[in-house]
């Protein structure tokens, strides 16, 4: 709650610097139900929200056995809800989810963070190729590709576009459209998204031009 607080002060205080909050840790430690009132403080008061749900679980353990209360607490999450998800890795039923988490997560149209680079490094999935971006770019859901952090992770944005564009087979075309509405999910105003889509409109020809080039 302490965080919250401090977040909303730098928010009236910033002048639209601080947007919003991220949740991620240990998921064995404690329950996501004590976490509700301060997440819920946050979302009253104008913050945004970006929950890591389902984001880890050792791919030697893919039955939930490590955190028992993961399916409970991703719902409790999800009905929030959050503004994104962060990885989402383990929410479909394929990886030991559900299908009520997903149909959650479709109905609220909740994006979706997906981090290539980090999560084949973390090794919660076991390759670009298997990674649970397929399952949802699939289904038409929002997903926006991230680094996670790009030091750590030793990444940046165009590498994981391009890593999305190989393992998915994924033309410029749709590389490009996956990026352009990726703006939609941003924690900005609409002044903010309709200024970044005129950029992306403005670049479109050159860059989809240079992209066949190359191929």
């Amino acid at each position: 709650m302490e965080t919250v607080k401090l977040a909303e002060e730098f928010m009236l205080s910033s002048g639209g610097l601080l947007v919003g909050i991220d949740l991620s840790g240990d998921p064995t430690v404690g329950h996501g139900r004590c976490l509700l009132p301060a997440l819920e403080r946050a979302r009253n008061c104008g913050l945004k929200l970006s929950l890591h749900i389902c984001a880890t679980l050792p791919l030697l353990e893919p039955n939930w056995l490590q955190v028992p209360s993961q399916l409970e607490e991703s719902e409790l999450l999800l009905n929030l809800p959050p503004d994104r998800i962060g990885h989402g890795t383990f929410l479909h039923p394929e990886m030991g989810g559900s299908q009520s988490v997903v149909d959650r997560a479709v109905k609220g149209r909740i994006p979706l963070e997906i981090c290539l680079t980090s999560n084949v490094k973390g090794q919660t999935v076991p390759s670009y190729s298997q990674h649970h971006f397929r399952y949802w770019y699939q289904l038409g859901h929002p997903c926006v590709i991230c680094t996670d952090d790009k030091g750590v992770f030793c990444t940046d944005l165009s590498q994981e576009y391009q890593l999305a564009a190989s393992a998915f087979g994924l033309r410029p075309d749709a590389v490009w459209t996956l990026s352009e509405r990726a703006v939609d999910c941003i924690f900005a105003g609409d002044e903010v998204k309709q200024q970044l889509r005129q950029k992306w409109t403005e670049l479109k020809p050159g860059l989809l031009k240079g992209a066949e080039l190359q191929a």
